[in-house]
Protein backbone atom coordinates (compact mmCIF):
# COMPACT_ATOMS: atom_id res chain seq x y z
CA UNK A 1 0.00 0.00 0.00
CA UNK A 2 0.99 3.50 -1.00
CA UNK A 3 -1.04 5.16 2.18
CA UNK A 4 -3.96 4.11 4.97
CA UNK A 5 -5.96 6.50 5.89
CA UNK A 6 -7.20 4.34 9.39
CA UNK A 7 -10.26 5.26 11.39
CA UNK A 8 -12.84 8.12 9.41
CA UNK A 9 -15.68 8.91 8.75
CA UNK A 10 -17.27 8.25 5.67
CA UNK A 11 -20.87 10.11 4.21
CA UNK A 12 -23.72 7.21 4.70
CA UNK A 13 -21.37 4.95 6.11
CA UNK A 14 -21.82 3.59 9.81
CA UNK A 15 -18.86 3.29 12.15
CA UNK A 16 -15.61 4.16 11.19
CA UNK A 17 -13.63 3.06 7.62
CA UNK A 18 -9.96 2.01 6.68
CA UNK A 19 -9.09 3.37 3.18
CA UNK A 20 -6.21 1.79 1.46
CA UNK A 21 -4.79 3.39 -1.25
CA UNK A 22 -2.80 1.20 -3.97
CA UNK A 23 0.75 2.51 -5.43
CA UNK A 24 -1.32 3.24 -8.35
CA UNK A 25 -2.91 6.43 -7.09
CA UNK A 26 -6.32 4.42 -6.40
CA UNK A 27 -8.53 3.41 -3.81
CA UNK A 28 -7.53 -0.24 -3.01
CA UNK A 29 -9.75 -0.78 -0.45
CA UNK A 30 -12.62 0.44 2.30
CA UNK A 31 -13.31 -1.30 5.24
CA UNK A 32 -14.05 -1.09 8.64
CA UNK A 33 -11.82 0.24 11.36
CA UNK A 34 -10.14 -2.59 13.55
CA UNK A 35 -8.68 -0.31 16.54
CA UNK A 36 -6.93 -3.31 18.07
CA UNK A 37 -5.17 -4.23 14.40
CA UNK A 38 -1.70 -2.85 14.04
CA UNK A 39 -1.21 0.02 11.34
CA UNK A 40 1.38 -1.17 8.71
CA UNK A 41 4.92 -0.66 8.88
CA UNK A 42 5.23 0.74 5.60
CA UNK A 43 3.59 3.24 3.27
CA UNK A 44 2.39 6.89 4.42
CA UNK A 45 -0.31 6.00 7.69
CA UNK A 46 -2.81 8.94 8.36
CA UNK A 47 -4.57 8.19 11.17
CA UNK A 48 -8.38 10.18 11.29
CA UNK A 49 -9.54 10.17 14.57
CA UNK A 50 -13.07 9.94 13.21
CA UNK A 51 -12.91 13.12 11.23
CA UNK A 52 -14.52 13.17 8.22
CA UNK A 53 -13.33 11.67 4.65
CA UNK A 54 -14.80 12.98 1.79
CA UNK A 55 -14.33 13.28 -2.03
CA UNK A 56 -12.49 16.78 -2.79
CA UNK A 57 -14.57 20.46 -2.57
CA UNK A 58 -15.46 20.91 -6.07
CA UNK A 59 -15.63 24.22 -7.66
CA UNK A 60 -18.10 24.79 -10.42
CA UNK A 61 -18.09 28.21 -11.22
CA UNK A 62 -14.96 30.75 -10.66
CA UNK A 63 -13.22 32.93 -13.34
CA UNK A 64 -9.46 32.64 -12.80
CA UNK A 65 -8.45 35.08 -15.83
CA UNK A 66 -10.34 37.99 -13.67
CA UNK A 67 -8.65 36.83 -10.29
CA UNK A 68 -6.91 39.03 -8.15
CA UNK A 69 -7.52 42.47 -10.13
CA UNK A 70 -9.36 43.80 -8.05
CA UNK A 71 -9.48 47.72 -8.29
CA UNK A 72 -7.05 47.81 -11.62
CA UNK A 73 -7.46 49.65 -13.43
CA UNK A 74 -10.19 50.91 -10.92
CA UNK A 75 -12.62 50.18 -8.36
CA UNK A 76 -16.10 49.29 -9.12
CA UNK A 77 -17.57 52.11 -7.89
CA UNK A 78 -21.31 51.36 -8.14
CA UNK A 79 -20.96 47.47 -7.17
CA UNK A 80 -22.83 46.59 -10.26
CA UNK A 81 -22.61 43.61 -12.07
CA UNK A 82 -22.43 46.18 -15.44
CA UNK A 83 -19.75 48.34 -13.64
CA UNK A 84 -17.55 45.38 -13.18
CA UNK A 85 -17.80 44.77 -16.62
CA UNK A 86 -16.84 47.90 -17.74
CA UNK A 87 -13.70 47.57 -15.41
CA UNK A 88 -12.48 44.39 -16.33
CA UNK A 89 -12.91 45.51 -19.64
CA UNK A 90 -10.29 48.02 -19.37
CA UNK A 91 -8.13 45.63 -17.26
CA UNK A 92 -7.80 43.14 -20.04
CA UNK A 93 -6.34 45.49 -22.45
CA UNK A 94 -3.05 44.68 -20.56
CA UNK A 95 -3.35 41.24 -20.13
CA UNK A 96 -0.52 39.45 -20.70
CA UNK A 97 0.70 35.75 -20.31
CA UNK A 98 2.80 35.78 -17.68
CA UNK A 99 0.27 38.16 -15.23
CA UNK A 100 -3.16 35.46 -16.03
CA UNK A 101 -0.81 31.97 -15.32
CA UNK A 102 0.59 34.14 -12.18
CA UNK A 103 -2.35 35.25 -11.12
CA UNK A 104 -4.85 31.73 -11.51
CA UNK A 105 -2.08 29.83 -10.43
CA UNK A 106 -2.04 31.55 -7.12
CA UNK A 107 -5.92 30.93 -6.77
CA UNK A 108 -5.68 27.47 -7.74
CA UNK A 109 -3.31 26.97 -5.27
CA UNK A 110 -5.28 28.62 -2.07
CA UNK A 111 -7.90 26.06 -3.47
CA UNK A 112 -6.09 22.94 -3.27
CA UNK A 113 -5.12 23.96 0.24
CA UNK A 114 -8.74 24.21 1.14
CA UNK A 115 -9.33 21.08 -0.71
CA UNK A 116 -11.07 21.72 -4.04
CA UNK A 117 -9.07 19.42 -7.00
CA UNK A 118 -11.48 19.74 -9.40
CA UNK A 119 -12.58 23.29 -11.08
CA UNK A 120 -14.38 24.42 -13.66
CA UNK A 121 -12.91 28.32 -14.90
CA UNK A 122 -14.84 30.71 -16.88
CA UNK A 123 -12.69 32.43 -19.54
CA UNK A 124 -13.34 35.59 -21.33
CA UNK A 125 -12.88 34.90 -24.93
CA UNK A 126 -14.02 38.49 -26.11
CA UNK A 127 -10.52 39.65 -26.38
CA UNK A 128 -9.71 39.58 -29.79
CA UNK A 129 -5.89 37.99 -28.89
CA UNK A 130 -7.29 35.19 -26.39
CA UNK A 131 -4.51 35.78 -23.68
CA UNK A 132 -6.24 34.56 -21.16
CA UNK A 133 -7.57 31.21 -22.98
CA UNK A 134 -3.81 30.78 -24.26
CA UNK A 135 -2.83 31.19 -20.48
CA UNK A 136 -5.64 29.02 -18.69
CA UNK A 137 -4.63 26.23 -21.50
CA UNK A 138 -1.19 25.98 -19.64
CA UNK A 139 -2.12 26.50 -16.14
CA UNK A 140 -3.92 23.49 -17.26
CA UNK A 141 -1.49 21.16 -18.49
CA UNK A 142 0.68 22.57 -15.35
CA UNK A 143 -1.77 21.23 -13.05
CA UNK A 144 -3.36 18.16 -14.64
CA UNK A 145 -1.47 15.96 -12.12
CA UNK A 146 -3.02 17.15 -9.08
CA UNK A 147 -6.31 18.95 -10.82
CA UNK A 148 -8.85 18.60 -13.13
CA UNK A 149 -9.40 21.91 -14.39
CA UNK A 150 -12.34 22.46 -17.26
CA UNK A 151 -12.00 25.84 -19.47
CA UNK A 152 -15.34 27.50 -20.34
CA UNK A 153 -14.95 29.61 -23.21
CA UNK A 154 -16.82 32.62 -21.88
CA UNK A 155 -18.16 35.56 -24.45
CA UNK A 156 -18.45 38.14 -21.48
CA UNK A 157 -19.37 40.81 -24.01
CA UNK A 158 -21.46 38.83 -25.84
CA UNK A 159 -21.47 36.51 -29.23
CA UNK A 160 -24.07 38.24 -31.24
CA UNK A 161 -23.61 41.71 -29.88
CA UNK A 162 -20.18 41.75 -29.34
CA UNK A 163 -17.95 42.23 -32.92
CA UNK A 164 -17.11 38.76 -34.22
CA UNK A 165 -17.47 37.04 -31.18
CA UNK A 166 -18.90 34.20 -32.72
CA UNK A 167 -15.51 33.83 -34.58
CA UNK A 168 -13.99 34.17 -31.24
CA UNK A 169 -15.91 31.46 -29.61
CA UNK A 170 -15.04 28.38 -32.33
CA UNK A 171 -11.57 29.90 -32.36
CA UNK A 172 -11.29 29.32 -28.68
CA UNK A 173 -13.24 25.40 -28.98
CA UNK A 174 -10.57 25.31 -32.21
CA UNK A 175 -7.95 26.20 -29.18
CA UNK A 176 -8.91 23.66 -26.73
CA UNK A 177 -11.32 24.98 -24.52
CA UNK A 178 -13.56 22.43 -22.51
CA UNK A 179 -17.06 23.84 -22.51
CA UNK A 180 -19.17 26.76 -24.63
CA UNK A 181 -20.33 29.37 -22.69
CA UNK A 182 -23.15 32.42 -23.33
CA UNK A 183 -24.15 35.17 -21.72
CA UNK A 184 -27.84 35.77 -23.67
CA UNK A 185 -28.79 38.13 -20.67
CA UNK A 186 -26.21 40.78 -21.58
CA UNK A 187 -27.00 40.54 -25.77
CA UNK A 188 -28.51 43.98 -27.01
CA UNK A 189 -31.80 41.90 -27.89
CA UNK A 190 -33.68 38.85 -26.71
CA UNK A 191 -33.62 38.27 -30.16
CA UNK A 192 -29.67 38.28 -29.94
CA UNK A 193 -30.11 36.47 -26.69
CA UNK A 194 -31.94 33.18 -28.16
CA UNK A 195 -29.49 33.30 -31.20
CA UNK A 196 -26.52 33.28 -28.86
CA UNK A 197 -27.66 30.23 -27.21
CA UNK A 198 -28.64 28.46 -30.14
CA UNK A 199 -25.30 29.89 -31.59
CA UNK A 200 -23.55 27.90 -28.48
CA UNK A 201 -25.36 24.59 -28.79
CA UNK A 202 -24.06 24.13 -32.11
CA UNK A 203 -20.92 24.51 -31.12
CA UNK A 204 -20.99 21.89 -27.90
CA UNK A 205 -23.11 19.93 -30.08
CA UNK A 206 -20.84 19.73 -32.73
CA UNK A 207 -17.82 19.32 -30.93
CA UNK A 208 -19.12 17.10 -27.81
CA UNK A 209 -18.72 19.53 -25.34
CA UNK A 210 -20.96 20.83 -22.61
CA UNK A 211 -22.72 24.13 -22.43
CA UNK A 212 -22.50 26.38 -19.56
CA UNK A 213 -24.26 29.93 -19.69
CA UNK A 214 -24.34 33.05 -17.64
CA UNK A 215 -28.12 33.05 -18.00
CA UNK A 216 -30.33 35.76 -16.46
CA UNK A 217 -28.03 37.11 -13.93
CA UNK A 218 -30.31 40.40 -13.46
CA UNK A 219 -33.10 41.28 -11.33
CA UNK A 220 -35.43 41.58 -13.92
CA UNK A 221 -38.32 39.26 -14.33
CA UNK A 222 -38.74 39.41 -17.44
CA UNK A 223 -35.45 38.04 -18.41
CA UNK A 224 -36.34 34.49 -19.01
CA UNK A 225 -33.36 32.97 -21.37
CA UNK A 226 -33.52 30.37 -18.59
CA UNK A 227 -36.22 28.48 -20.40
CA UNK A 228 -34.74 28.41 -23.88
CA UNK A 229 -31.37 27.01 -22.59
CA UNK A 230 -33.68 23.99 -21.04
CA UNK A 231 -35.77 23.58 -24.03
CA UNK A 232 -32.61 23.77 -26.16
CA UNK A 233 -30.89 21.21 -23.96
CA UNK A 234 -34.00 18.62 -23.47
CA UNK A 235 -34.51 18.49 -27.19
CA UNK A 236 -30.96 18.49 -28.69
CA UNK A 237 -30.04 15.45 -26.31
CA UNK A 238 -27.19 17.47 -23.98
CA UNK A 239 -29.46 17.50 -21.22
CA UNK A 240 -27.35 16.99 -18.03
CA UNK A 241 -24.13 18.05 -20.16
CA UNK A 242 -25.37 21.79 -19.71
CA UNK A 243 -25.46 24.33 -17.17
CA UNK A 244 -27.67 27.09 -16.60
CA UNK A 245 -25.26 29.84 -14.00
CA UNK A 246 -26.30 32.58 -11.84
CA UNK A 247 -29.97 33.12 -13.15
CA UNK A 248 -30.95 35.41 -10.67
CA UNK A 249 -33.71 37.28 -12.67
CA UNK A 250 -35.42 33.54 -11.18
CA UNK A 251 -35.73 35.34 -7.75
CA UNK A 252 -38.11 38.01 -9.24
CA UNK A 253 -40.49 34.91 -11.21
CA UNK A 254 -43.98 34.95 -10.09
CA UNK A 255 -45.37 31.66 -8.50
CA UNK A 256 -46.95 30.43 -11.56
CA UNK A 257 -44.60 30.99 -14.03
CA UNK A 258 -41.64 29.06 -11.42
CA UNK A 259 -44.18 26.62 -11.28
CA UNK A 260 -44.15 25.87 -14.96
CA UNK A 261 -40.58 26.00 -15.00
CA UNK A 262 -39.49 23.88 -12.44
CA UNK A 263 -41.54 21.19 -14.37
CA UNK A 264 -39.31 22.12 -17.97
CA UNK A 265 -35.97 22.24 -15.97
CA UNK A 266 -36.74 19.32 -14.25
CA UNK A 267 -37.43 17.04 -17.56
CA UNK A 268 -34.21 19.09 -19.01
CA UNK A 269 -31.90 17.66 -16.72
CA UNK A 270 -29.81 20.81 -16.74
CA UNK A 271 -28.02 21.95 -13.74
CA UNK A 272 -28.17 25.22 -12.38
CA UNK A 273 -25.08 26.77 -10.57
CA UNK A 274 -25.71 29.37 -7.74
CA UNK A 275 -23.14 31.77 -7.06
CA UNK A 276 -23.83 33.52 -3.07
CA UNK A 277 -21.26 35.54 -3.13
CA UNK A 278 -21.55 37.70 -6.23
CA UNK A 279 -25.45 37.22 -6.40
CA UNK A 280 -25.81 38.70 -3.07
CA UNK A 281 -23.20 41.81 -3.86
CA UNK A 282 -24.46 42.47 -7.33
CA UNK A 283 -28.02 41.66 -7.31
CA UNK A 284 -30.84 44.49 -5.72
CA UNK A 285 -28.50 47.16 -6.49
CA UNK A 286 -31.28 49.42 -8.21
CA UNK A 287 -34.09 48.23 -5.86
CA UNK A 288 -35.50 50.76 -3.41
CA UNK A 289 -36.36 48.61 -0.02
CA UNK A 290 -37.76 46.04 0.33
CA UNK A 291 -34.26 45.00 -1.99
CA UNK A 292 -34.38 42.01 -3.49
CA UNK A 293 -30.92 39.64 -2.53
CA UNK A 294 -30.41 38.17 -6.29
CA UNK A 295 -30.21 34.18 -5.71
CA UNK A 296 -31.80 31.83 -7.81
CA UNK A 297 -34.91 29.58 -6.28
CA UNK A 298 -32.54 26.92 -5.04
CA UNK A 299 -34.96 25.38 -2.45
CA UNK A 300 -37.94 25.35 -4.94
CA UNK A 301 -35.58 23.95 -7.50
CA UNK A 302 -33.87 21.29 -5.46
CA UNK A 303 -37.24 19.87 -4.37
CA UNK A 304 -38.13 19.82 -8.00
CA UNK A 305 -35.30 17.60 -8.08
CA UNK A 306 -33.05 20.06 -10.37
CA UNK A 307 -29.45 19.60 -9.30
CA UNK A 308 -28.03 22.76 -8.28
CA UNK A 309 -24.70 23.94 -6.95
CA UNK A 310 -23.06 27.00 -5.43
CA UNK A 311 -19.87 28.30 -7.06
CA UNK A 312 -17.43 30.58 -5.55
CA UNK A 313 -17.64 33.03 -8.68
CA UNK A 314 -15.19 35.72 -8.02
CA UNK A 315 -12.00 36.14 -6.13
CA UNK A 316 -11.00 39.81 -5.55
CA UNK A 317 -12.00 41.19 -8.60
CA UNK A 318 -13.95 43.82 -10.15
CA UNK A 319 -17.19 41.92 -9.20
CA UNK A 320 -15.65 40.81 -5.27
CA UNK A 321 -13.42 42.17 -3.77
CA UNK A 322 -13.00 39.78 -1.17
CA UNK A 323 -12.52 36.04 -0.86
CA UNK A 324 -10.05 32.71 -0.59
CA UNK A 325 -11.44 30.16 -2.19
CA UNK A 326 -12.96 28.74 0.60
CA UNK A 327 -15.85 25.97 -0.70
CA UNK A 328 -17.33 25.60 3.07
CA UNK A 329 -17.59 29.84 2.97
CA UNK A 330 -19.77 29.43 -0.31
CA UNK A 331 -21.82 27.15 1.41
CA UNK A 332 -22.00 28.23 4.76
CA UNK A 333 -23.21 32.02 2.94
CA UNK A 334 -25.33 29.54 0.29
CA UNK A 335 -26.70 27.35 3.33
CA UNK A 336 -28.22 31.17 4.97
CA UNK A 337 -28.84 33.03 1.59
CA UNK A 338 -31.30 30.33 0.27
CA UNK A 339 -32.54 29.55 3.71
CA UNK A 340 -31.11 26.23 3.68
CA UNK A 341 -31.10 25.83 7.78
CA UNK A 342 -33.18 22.92 8.37
CA UNK A 343 -31.42 19.54 10.22
CA UNK A 344 -31.83 17.77 6.89
CA UNK A 345 -30.89 20.82 4.54
CA UNK A 346 -27.66 21.53 6.25
CA UNK A 347 -25.68 18.45 4.65
CA UNK A 348 -27.26 19.48 0.86
CA UNK A 349 -25.93 22.66 1.09
CA UNK A 350 -22.46 20.41 1.84
CA UNK A 351 -23.47 18.24 -1.28
CA UNK A 352 -23.40 21.71 -3.20
CA UNK A 353 -19.97 21.88 -2.97
CA UNK A 354 -19.11 18.17 -3.28
CA UNK A 355 -21.22 15.57 -4.82
CA UNK A 356 -23.70 18.04 -6.61
CA UNK A 357 -20.85 20.26 -7.49
CA UNK A 358 -19.35 17.20 -8.99
CA UNK A 359 -21.69 16.36 -11.44
CA UNK A 360 -21.91 20.21 -12.98
CA UNK A 361 -18.44 18.92 -14.07
CA UNK A 362 -19.89 15.67 -15.63
CA UNK A 363 -17.51 13.32 -13.27
CA UNK A 364 -18.71 10.02 -12.97
CA UNK A 365 -17.88 7.21 -10.42
CA UNK A 366 -14.64 6.56 -12.17
CA UNK A 367 -13.23 10.12 -11.38
CA UNK A 368 -15.03 11.36 -7.98
CA UNK A 369 -16.08 9.74 -4.94
CA UNK A 370 -14.95 7.19 -2.18
CA UNK A 371 -15.24 3.71 -3.31
CA UNK A 372 -12.68 1.13 -4.46
CA UNK A 373 -10.94 1.83 -7.71
CA UNK A 374 -11.62 5.41 -7.66
CA UNK A 375 -9.00 7.90 -7.82
CA UNK A 376 -7.44 8.20 -4.10
CA UNK A 377 -8.47 12.01 -4.32
CA UNK A 378 -10.15 13.16 -0.91
CA UNK A 379 -9.73 15.53 2.07
CA UNK A 380 -9.58 14.81 5.84
CA UNK A 381 -11.48 17.08 7.83
CA UNK A 382 -11.72 17.30 11.17
CA UNK A 383 -15.18 17.25 11.92
CA UNK A 384 -17.40 14.38 12.07
CA UNK A 385 -20.43 15.65 10.10
CA UNK A 386 -20.73 17.70 7.16
CA UNK A 387 -23.03 19.98 10.10
CA UNK A 388 -20.01 20.55 11.57
CA UNK A 389 -17.55 20.77 9.33
CA UNK A 390 -19.55 23.72 8.15
CA UNK A 391 -20.64 25.43 11.29
CA UNK A 392 -16.93 25.57 12.54
CA UNK A 393 -15.18 26.05 9.17
CA UNK A 394 -12.71 23.65 9.51
CA UNK A 395 -9.50 23.46 7.11
CA UNK A 396 -8.74 20.10 5.97
CA UNK A 397 -5.95 18.51 7.81
CA UNK A 398 -5.31 16.41 5.15
CA UNK A 399 -5.65 16.96 1.38
CA UNK A 400 -4.63 14.19 -0.88
CA UNK A 401 -4.44 13.97 -4.53
CA UNK A 402 -4.18 10.45 -6.62
CA UNK A 403 -2.44 9.36 -3.64
CA UNK A 404 -0.22 11.65 -2.72
CA UNK A 405 -0.47 14.13 -0.10
CA UNK A 406 -1.34 17.39 -1.58
CA UNK A 407 -1.60 20.10 1.55
CA UNK A 408 -1.80 19.42 5.74
CA UNK A 409 -2.89 21.56 7.87
CA UNK A 410 -1.75 21.28 11.54
CA UNK A 411 -4.17 21.71 14.40
CA UNK A 412 -3.99 25.24 16.09
CA UNK A 413 -5.70 24.85 19.04
CA UNK A 414 -6.88 28.38 20.55
CA UNK A 415 -6.40 28.01 24.26
CA UNK A 416 -8.38 30.38 26.85
CA UNK A 417 -7.61 31.76 30.34
CA UNK A 418 -10.72 32.01 31.92
CA UNK A 419 -11.20 33.80 35.06
CA UNK A 420 -11.34 31.21 38.02
CA UNK A 421 -10.05 28.26 35.43
CA UNK A 422 -6.58 26.49 34.38
CA UNK A 423 -6.20 27.79 30.95
CA UNK A 424 -7.43 25.27 28.26
CA UNK A 425 -8.44 25.11 24.60
CA UNK A 426 -11.47 25.96 23.31
CA UNK A 427 -12.98 23.67 19.82
CA UNK A 428 -16.33 25.67 19.71
CA UNK A 429 -17.88 22.27 20.16
CA UNK A 430 -20.30 22.07 22.79
CA UNK A 431 -20.39 20.30 25.71
CA UNK A 432 -23.37 17.24 25.76
CA UNK A 433 -26.37 18.38 27.58
CA UNK A 434 -27.12 17.24 31.13
CA UNK A 435 -29.44 14.21 31.27
CA UNK A 436 -33.08 14.89 32.51
CA UNK A 437 -33.37 15.07 35.91
CA UNK A 438 -35.09 11.71 37.38
CA UNK A 439 -35.33 13.36 41.03
CA UNK A 440 -39.47 14.06 41.92
CA UNK A 441 -40.38 17.33 40.86
CA UNK A 442 -40.39 19.82 44.23
CA UNK A 443 -43.74 21.34 45.35
CA UNK A 444 -44.69 24.41 45.06
CA UNK A 445 -42.55 27.28 47.31
CA UNK A 446 -40.03 24.29 47.62
CA UNK A 447 -36.66 25.19 47.02
CA UNK A 448 -34.01 23.57 44.85
CA UNK A 449 -31.13 24.54 46.65
CA UNK A 450 -28.68 23.24 49.40
CA UNK A 451 -28.31 24.74 52.83
CA UNK A 452 -25.40 26.15 51.63
CA UNK A 453 -27.05 28.27 48.81
CA UNK A 454 -25.55 25.78 46.12
CA UNK A 455 -27.43 24.34 43.63
CA UNK A 456 -27.90 20.44 43.58
CA UNK A 457 -28.24 20.13 40.32
CA UNK A 458 -25.13 18.15 39.15
CA UNK A 459 -22.96 20.56 37.29
CA UNK A 460 -22.73 19.03 33.80
CA UNK A 461 -19.39 17.21 32.52
CA UNK A 462 -17.45 18.72 29.36
CA UNK A 463 -16.53 15.71 27.20
CA UNK A 464 -13.02 15.84 25.53
CA UNK A 465 -12.15 17.73 22.78
CA UNK A 466 -13.32 15.73 19.19
CA UNK A 467 -12.14 16.01 15.47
Amino acid sequence: MRMIVRGARLLHTDGLSDVEVAEDGRIARVIPYDDQKEPPATGVLIEAHGGLLTAPFVEPHIHLDTALTAGQPRPNASGTLWEGIACWSERKRTLTREDVVARATQVLRWQAAHGVLHVRTHCDVTDPSLTALDALLEVRDRVRDVMTLQIVAFPQEGIVSFPDGEALLREAVRRGADVVGAIPHFEDTREDGVASLRTAFALAEEHGLRVDAHCDEIDDEQSRFVEVLATLALRSGLGARATASHTTAMGSYNGAYSYKLQRLLSRSGISLVANPFANLNLQGRFDAYPRRRGLTQVKEMLAAGVNVAFGHDDVMDPWNALGTANPLQTALVGLYAAQLTGADEIPVAFSMVTDRAARVLGLDASQYGIAEGAPASFVLLPAPTPEEAVRRQVRPRWVVARGSVLAETPPAPTRLSWPGEDPSEVDFVPAPAAAPSTAPVPSAGSSTRSSTGSSTAPAPTRRPGRP
